[in-house]
């Protein structure tokens, strides 16, 4: 059941809360040591939460629009109880966390029943969804491929069924990719749109959560429930909520749609090429509009992200060097030599840049781009083909994502069910406009253009 159906038949007393959850609990007991999705099952947690909904429900209170939705995170957001661990093995020895992300607590606002936290890359450092502690999270089409990362576990437990919704971070398209290689939808929004407190970070600077879904009913739904300000985290937007899910079924027709050229249609394998293409068709789009310097956005992106991060784990880099999976750790030391010099002119050309997707973005509503260059490469391969040339993977994954989020631009990530694998296209708009682009998304599931498919490798 998506989470619309299940918070419906939750109101309409056709379904307790509690009968929701155990369904949930009982998929996860099921179907979890393949996926290996979940690092942490907070069965009790979650069967109180259900409990006490049902009670209101039956002493005639209101409960919110996710009433007995279950949902989960990844294990970098705060769960009261549990040590924050964001895929490391340092942070296992954190204090347990006193208090909620402040995301959770909106979405249990909301009715939603948090079941559990998610495997994910260690400090979200990774495209992959492999993690060196925890094992890799599994591809619900094939468990012998990759979800993609850093938010792995988030994308394999939506993407196997297990809940109908998860939460996720997206720095340099950590959101994008599992939703890609799952075949599932998902959102970044603007930056700063939604709340980062009570969460670990990565890049302060490029660092976005939001959610996965089945649907884009179910995205919209937590999405909305989810906005707000927040003075604990001081780049949180003071715009109030805006919100989308009543906008959905609005007409697209008028919309100007384009198709992300130059960069964005180099270094992709054929199935990307039919993805965007069968979008593009769908909505009537036929304008080639060149992102420029597109590359070189990417390039900024990594010294950004190489530079922030060494920053923040300098000190864990010299007291546990060797409690790091070594590529994380090669990268962040990396990171902190890189000349300060460079990263000026990448903070600078980050302006520039963003001033070109403005300019853009006044005679265009939507741009189409591949989330991923590829379906879901095999757990542990090392290197594809590009375009001809050898290229390592895990760098390589966030090709087309990195120059998105480089600029905080809102994107649906949408699944193409392709076979034998799904494979995503985003759909980007203009900075504060996630309401164009979940129309565009909802309007193409409409059409049967996307959809996210049932796990076949369950």
């Amino acid at each position: 059941m998506t989470a619309s159906e299940i918070a419906s038949a939750v109101v309409a007393r056709k379904m307790s809360a509690l009968d929701a959850t155990e369904a949930a609990l009982a998929r996860i007991q099921q179907h979890d040591s393949i996926l290996n999705s979940f690092t942490d099952v907070t069965a009790d947690r979650a069967r109180a939460k259900a409990r006490a909904i049902d009670a209101d429900i039956a002493a005639g209170k209101t409960v919110g629009p996710l009433a007995g939705v279950p949902f989960a995170v990844k294990n970098l957001f705060d769960v009261a109880g549990l040590p924050t661990r964001a895929g490391s093995k340092i942070n296992r020895d954190l204090p347990k966390a006193r208090r909620d992300a402040t995301l959770i607590e909106r979405m249990e606002a909301a009715g939603a029943v948090l079941v559990g936290a998610l495997n994910m890359g260690e400090y979200a450092y990774d495209f992959t969804g492999e993690n060196v502690h925890d094992g890799p999270s599994r591809n619900p089409h094939d468990t012998t491929r990759m979800t993609g990362g850093s938010s792995g576990g988030s994308g394999s437990a939506v993407g196997g069924a297990l809940v109908p919704i998860a939460l996720g971070s997206d720095t340099n398209g950590s959101i994008r990719v599992p939703s890609s290689f799952c075949g599932i939808f998902g959102l970044k929004p603007t930056y700063g749109r939604l709340s980062r407190a009570r969460s670990f970070p990565f890049v302060a600077s490029l660092d976005h959560l939001g959610p996965f879904a089945r649907s884009v009913t179910d995205l919209a739904l937590a999405y909305d429930v989810m906005q707000g300000p927040d003075a604990d985290d001081g780049a949180c937007t003071m715009r109030g909520v805006e919100p989308v899910t009543p906008l959905l079924d609005e007409s697209i027709s008028g919309l100007r749609v384009a198709i992300a050229g130059g960069h964005f249609q180099k270094n992709v394998f054929p199935e990307a090429v039919e993805a965007v293409s069968r979008v593009a068709k769908a909505l009537g789009a036929s304008r080639v509009v060149d992102i420029p310097e597109a590359s070189r956005a990417r390039a900024a992106a990594y010294v950004i992200t190489t530079t922030e991060g060494a920053s923040l784990h300098l000190a864990r880099l010299r007291k546990r060097p060797n409690d790091f999976d070594p590529a994380v750790r090669d990268r962040l030391i990396a990171g902190a030599m890189v000349p300060a010099p460079l990263v000026d002119r990448a903070q600078k050309f980050r302006r520039w840049y963003r001033a070109q997707l403005a300019e853009i973005f006044k005679t265009v509503d939507v741009l189409i781009a591949p989330a991923t260059p590829c379906t879901a490469p095999k757990l542990g391969q090392v290197n594809f083909n590009l375009d001809g040339v050898e290229l390592p993977v895990r760098a390589n994954i966030g090709i087309h994502t990195q120059p998105i989020s480089f600029i905080g631009l809102p994107v649906v990530a949408v699944p193409v069910p392709l076979e034998p694998l799904p494979i995503g296209v985003q759909i980007i708009a203009a900075p504060w406009r996630e309401d164009i682009a979940l129309r565009v998304a909802h309007a193409l599931e409409k059409m049967g253009v996307v959809a996210a498919p049932a796990p076949r490798g369950l």
